[in-house]
Parts: structure tokens; C-alpha cells; sequence
């Protein structure tokens, strides 16, 4: 059979929720197509693998930006995850919510408060499986496994006591009231092993005799017949085109994928999409618009200990984790951070995060340093530069270009706070508690003070964090792409469940609340909710 109920294109941490709750009912038929190949690769399932996975092209789409005009005409490169489980099979595993500010806005947004944080907190905890047990703020039983990291390096330590002799908190938890403060983040991590959207969510259910899941598959279009989306069209590598019946179609792509596919299919900007001979099924002009994503900094210092990741023995580190689940492998590199709300702030929220690596860092961890070092990664969380999307043609197969535009406010708010994020690294890597370690500066390559110095070192080095959203925004307006139970306008059988559908980026990472958008909107389809 070729009609399905439900199809679902892009098996990420959107998909893989969607798959799994509504193939609940034996009486759906559920089709989910990933572009990408099957989670195999042991890589993936070990943690500190992430080291490994960057340069993995069957696995990420390897994006690049277009030129970007304030950080020096670079090209910055956007790897998203192409595989079962997406981007939650090669990330870092951090497991962030955001604070109660940024789902009360999206509320707003969308005047539905089933979008505010008191009705989301709900779909976070039935997620959730916390090895520290369910109470008011975490969750237990759920399918995506949460955990303390069961290895730790000595440095990640001494980042939390400079945060505490900088003047920050210390924190065993960044997902409760408080949010400000240092410490080890707790990870997508089940047994020592990544816990990946495809593991927690479409593993424990893939023998559903109504569920069928396809890789290797390209979407080329989404088909619609008197403004109703009946189905998609797909190819699996050179064959012939292929179509797919649905009584509802559900793009879980991404932020960067599903804004393409929309267009493709006529549905977007219309000038835009006459320019590469689309017909214009619904003119959507902010598809492909609001996109949004954390510039990133990086502060390095050489060690004068050789206690980094920097040479571990991989095959060593490989069998001990192989055996026992524990040890540098089960480690996901970005063990401690903290967020902190600068003296720049715009309102109650933190407005910097930190991510700490026991070991050098350049380009993605791409090139590779010599000797021994630590990295400290420092993002402006509430950016109010856009991005935007753009088709280079109407092949499916041709990447889209992606303008982030990163710095690009007219008052300059965007690198006043990059500035204070790399101020405040420094602060807090000259504390004490790195004295016993700390070896010459590296990047920046000298001690810097004035801002025009900081500036030009964002400028040359910044890159993503890996938090692109918003390309196809809810709202309540009519110019957002999709209203409050992400149905797309224009057309109907459509409808939106990832990252881009975010109004605003969340306070912190953006996987947790993928994931949580899914689970929400799973129930609003099955009109649970």
C-alpha cells in the first residue's frame, strides 16, 4: 500500500517523537522518510564519538552560510545531522529547557497559552526519564533517557570553582527556578550511551506493523490538490519519482530543510518563487524568514598539564567504555558551562551561556592544535539579528543558501553582548582555580582589553553553537507561517513540527525543546490536547 494517514518527512528529534506517538493507535498508518542512513555507526552511540562525527559527511548535511558581511566575509560552516535521531545523534547531548520567560512570550506569540511554560512544563516531563527521579521539575518513565555524566574531567571541576570565585552560583541543575550559575550539565544520555531521538523515541517501536520508516529518501515536493496537500513526491537516489498518499503530511525537517521544501512546493515568498519557475501555490512571504541562531566564541588556553582530551588513547577509551559504559568515552566533551545574566541584559533572563571542553577547540574541533589546552565556549542567547532562506534553484538536491546574518542589528546590541560573553570567559579562566593549568593564551592569541581588539576577535573566530530556528515562525498574525497548532496557512493537510516553527530562540539549547514541541504537538494532532 502507498497511502498512509500520517507522513512524516525528517526522522531528527521532531520526527522520531511524531513516529512514536502517533503510531500508538494500531488503526494509523504512519509513514516516516529520512534523507539520511540508519543510526549504525558506533560513533554515534559513544559518546565522546561526537569528537569524531564532525568531519562525518554521511552523517551531517554539512552546511555552509553564505558569505557573512560582520564576521569577515567567512563562510560559516552549519553541520546538521543527517540520520535517525538528526541532529540529536551527533550533538552534545546538553539537555536545556530555557526559563518560563521564553515560553510565556511564544504564548504570546501565538496568543494560545498552550504554549506558555506552565502547559509546555507537562510535555518536558513526559519526555523525560531523569536518573534523579520525578518531582515537580523533571520527569521519570518517559522514553528520552536524562542523566548526570558518569565521567568528568579535572578542568571541567576547576570551571565551576572559577565561576564560584568569579562571583556565579554553583548549580547542580540548570531545568529548576534558577537558572544563573555553574555547573556540570546533565545529558541526553541513557547507561553511559547517547540517547538519541531515534533511541529513546523510534527503536522501542520499530517493529509497529503500521509503522514504516525509510531512509535514503529525498522529499522533492510536497503534492496538493485544490489547495489540500494530498501527499509528497520522493526519489531514493536516481530512480524515478515516487508518490506518497496522506491524509496529512507533517515536515519535521528542521530549520533549514523544511523552509526549502515549502518552497519547492510553492509555498513561500512568490516573487521569490517565480524567480526559479515555482508556481505559486500560497504566497507565505516569511518562509525562509525570522531565522535566528547562537554566535558562538571561543576562549583557549594552552595547559600546562597534560590532564586534557587533547591525545587520549582512543582505542583504550574506546574498549573501556565498550565494557563498562564509563570512563572518557561516556564523556560528552562539553561536560560543564553555565549561564549568566550580564550587566547587558535586556530583561530577567540569563543572557550568556557557557560551554567548557577539557580540550582545544578550533574550527568545530575540524583543525587540530597542538599540545595540550581548554576551551571555553561563550553564546549571546537572545540575539536580535535575522537571518534569512533562499532557494539557489529548484532542484531539490541543490542546498539552500543560508544568510544568517549574524551581527546584522542596526544598533550594534548583537556584538556589545559577544563582547561581554568574551569578557566574561576571561574572567572567569584567570580565576585561581586554573593557576595550577593555565598555559599560554591561545586564542586570543595575546591578553586583549579594549572592545574595538574584542570585536575583531569575534570577527574572525565566531562561529555557531548550532541553534538554528524560527525560519517558519507560529503566530498569531497572518504573516506567520503557521498558527498555534502549527498548521501551515494557505493550504491544509500541512502541517510544521521542528525547530523553525520557534517564534524566539529559548534561553539555552534548542534539542529539549524540540522534542517537547513534538510531544505538543503529537497530542494536539491526535486532539488529546
Amino acid at each position: 500500500m502507498n497511502d498512509y494517514d500520517y507522513v512524516i518527512v525528517g526522522a531528527g528529534s521532531a520526527g522520531c517523537v511524531l513516529a512514536n506517538r502517533l503510531s500508538a493507535d494500531p488503526g494509523k498508518r504512519v509513514l516516516l522518510l529520512e534523507a539520511g542512513n540508519t543510526d549504525w555507526n558506533p560513533l554515534i552511540h559513544m559518546p565522546a564519538g561526537i569528537a569524531r562525527l564532525a568531519n562525518n559527511r554521511r552523517l551531517n548535511w554539512n552546511y555552509r552560510t553564505e558569505p557573512e558581511p560582520a564576521l569577515n566575509q567567512r563562510r560559516l560552516w552549519w553541520p546538521r545531522g543527517k540520520t535517525l535521531g538528526g541532529s540529536s545523534a551527533i550533538n552534545a547531548m546538553c539537555y536545556i529547557r530555557g526559563v518560563a520567560a521564553d515560553y510565556d512570550g511564544w504564548a504570546r506569540a501565538c496568543d494560545d497559552p498552550r504554549w506558555s511554560w506552565d502547559q509546555v512544563l507537562p510535555w518536558f516531563l513526559r519526555s523525560e526519564d531523569n536518573t534523579r527521579g520525578a518531582d515537580a521539575w523533571h520527569g521519570a518513565g518517559g522514553p528520552l533517557g536524562v542523566s548526570d555524566l558518569r565521567h568528568h574531567n579535572v578542568l571541567s571541576a576547576a570551571l565551576i570553582d572559577a565561576g564560584a570565585s568569579a562571583g556565579f552560583d554553583r548549580l547542580d541543575d540548570f531545568n529548576r527556578q534558577q537558572q544563573a550559575g555553574f555547573g556540570l550539565y546533565q545529558v541526553t544520555q541513557r547507561d553511559g550511551a547517547r540517547c538519541s531521538a531515534a533511541t529513546a523515541y523510534l527503536k522501542p517501536v520499530r517493529q509497529r506493523p503500521n509503522l514504516h520508516v525509510r531512509t535514503r529518501v529525498l522529499v522533492e515536493r510536497v503534492v496538493t490538490e485544490h489547495g489540500h496537500v494530498t501527499g509528497v513526491q520522493l526519489r531514493r537516489g536516481r530512480r524515478d519519482s515516487e508518490r506518497i498518499e496522506a491524509g496529512e503530511v507533517i515536515l519535521a525537517a528542521g530549520a533549514i530543510n523544511t523552509p526549502q521544501l515549502l518552497m519547492l512546493s510553492g509555498l513561500g515568498p512568490a516573487d521569490h518563487l517565480r524567480e526559479h519557475g515555482i508556481a505559486v501555490l500560497a504566497d507565505l512571504p516569511e518562509v525562509g524568514s525570522n531565522l535566528q541562531d547562537h554566535l558562538d566564541i571561543c576562549t583557549l588556553d594552552g595547559s600546562r598539564q597534560k590532564v586534557t582530551y587533547d591525545h587520549l588513547n582512543e582505542l583504550t577509551t574506546g574498549l573501556r567504555w565498550w565494557r563498562h559504559r564509563d570512563g572518557p568515552g561516556s564523556s560528552n566533551i562539553a561536560e560543564a558551562g553555565g549561564f549568566v545574566r550580564s550587566r547587558l541584559a535586556d530583561d530577567e533572563r540569563c543572557d550568556l551561556q557557557f560551554h567548557f571542553v577539557p580540550a582545544l577547540l578550533d574550527d568545530h574541533g575540524r583543525h587540530r592544535l597542538p599540545g595540550y589546552g581548554y576551551t571555553l565556549h561563550a553564546c549571546y542567547l537572545h540575539p536580535r539579528s535575522r537571518g534569512h532562506l533562499r532557494l539557489r534553484s529548484a532542484d531539490p538536491a541543490q542546498p539552500i543558501a543560508i544568510h544568517a546574518n549574524y551581527l546584522s542589528d542596526p544598533e550594534g546590541n548583537d556584538l556589545k553582548r559577544m563582547i561581554e560573553a568574551a569578557r566574561v570567559s576571561r574572567t572567569i579562566l584567570d580565576q585561581p582555580a586554573f593557576d595550577a593549568y593555565r598555559g599560554e593564551p591561545m586564542f586570543p592569541e595575546r591578553r586583549i582589553s579594549s572592545d574595538a581588539e574584542y570585536a575583531d576577535f569575534i570577527r574572525r573566530k565566531a562561529e555557531t553553537i548550532y541553534h538554528p530556528v524560527g525560519s517558519c515562525r507560529m503566530g498569531k498574525d497572518d504573516r506567520a507561517v503557521v498558527d498555534s497548532e502549527l498548521r501551515v496557512r494557505g493550504v491544509s493537510g500541512l502541517r510544521v513540527v521542528d525547530a523553525s516553527v520557534m517564534p524566539g530562540l529559548p534561553t539555552g539549547n534548542t534539542n529539549a525543546p524540540t522534542i517537547m514541541i513534538a510531544e505538543r504537538a503529537s497530542a494536539l494532532i491526535l486532539d488529546k490536547a
